[in-house]
């Protein structure tokens, strides 16, 4: 299987990375606790892999080839960078108060503003997001917001919202399309969540609950509702709206209802409380249940 990444031994690089910094072979077995035999078979292993001399070796230490500085300066701003990103990880769990995991367009759409506008009152309380579309047991967060019937799961939970579900489009769409009807609805192309793991509510259902048969029309599937928002943007179809969560994209004039009957979206969506929870976190709770 091909490698995602065209690297050599980390190993090696370690090894060389550290004898760069020391300018030494045996400096650098030193900080690594091996032998400078062990660090000089890395190093070769790695020349021979690179085609090319890293090091000249002198008697009192090693300087870098040319070719040798550039591959150390690159590694040392790698390594830079994933230090960083360690170190930001292991203060994570003591700096944030709260981790809440929800898709990314609900975060996009809904979430985000929510958050800025608790800041404002508790601006002492942080806020992590965990953004997935993948479905999860949301072990390691705190919150999580689901579509759903939160009855269901047997886990602690808060109301958000249960909105109508209509279909939308853009005006250029509804006029080449001429759609007036549900009838002219079934018949043009619209943009499906293939991801049925996530529960919404799919074209079919939303059809037969107003008593029409399932539509006919092209088929365009994606996986990320925010793709589906956009797709119906650039005119690929029509999409489903939760008139609560894309409020915000229906004010500003992106996407229209294309027909006046909606229905009533079956489950709300619902904020599930995990065992973990802090005082902080049930503070968020309360107060984003409050806030909508």
């Amino acid at each position: 299987m091909r490698r995602p990444y065209d690297l050599p031994s980390l190993t090696a690089l370690a090894c060389f990375e550290a004898a760069a910094r020391k300018a030494s072979f045996k400096d650098a077995a030193q900080e690594m606790s091996v032998t400078p035999a062990a660090v000089s078979h890395q190093i070769k292993a790695l020349e021979r892999d690179l085609c090319c001399s890293l090091f000249v070796r002198r008697s009192r230490g090693v300087e870098l080839t040319e070719k040798g500085a550039f591959l150390f300066l690159s590694i040392r701003r790698g390594f830079e960078g994933i230090s960083e990103a360690v170190t930001q990880t292991r203060d994570r769990n003591e700096t944030v108060d709260v981790t809440i995991r929800t898709t990314t367009a609900i975060s996009s759409l809904w979430l985000m503003p929510k958050i800025s506008a608790f800041w404002k009152i508790y601006p002492s309380v942080s806020v992590s997001q965990v953004t997935s579309d993948i479905p999860s047991n949301s072990g390691h967060c705190d919150l999580s917001i689901h579509y759903g019937d939160p009855d269901e799961s047997g886990v602690e939970h808060r109301f958000l919202f249960q909105d109508r579900i209509v279909a939308l489009g853009t005006a250029a769409f509804a006029a080449q399309h001429r759609v007036s009807s549900i009838v002219d609805l079934g018949k043009v192309p619209l943009i499906h969540m293939s991801n049925e793991e996530n529960g919404w509510t799919t074209w079919t259902d939303w059809f037969e609950a107003l008593g029409h048969a399932a539509p006919k029309g092209r088929g365009f599937f994606v996986n990320n509702y925010m793709i589906a928002l956009q797709a119906a943007q650039d005119d690929v179809g029509a999409v489903l709206g939760w008139d609560g969560l894309v409020s915000s994209v229906m004010a500003a004039g992106r996407l229209v209802p294309l027909v006046p009957q909606s229905v009533s979206s079956p489950v709300p969506f619902h904020l599930k409380i995990h065992a973990k929870a802090s005082g902080k976190s049930r503070l968020f709770a309360d107060w984003l249940a409050k806030a909508i």
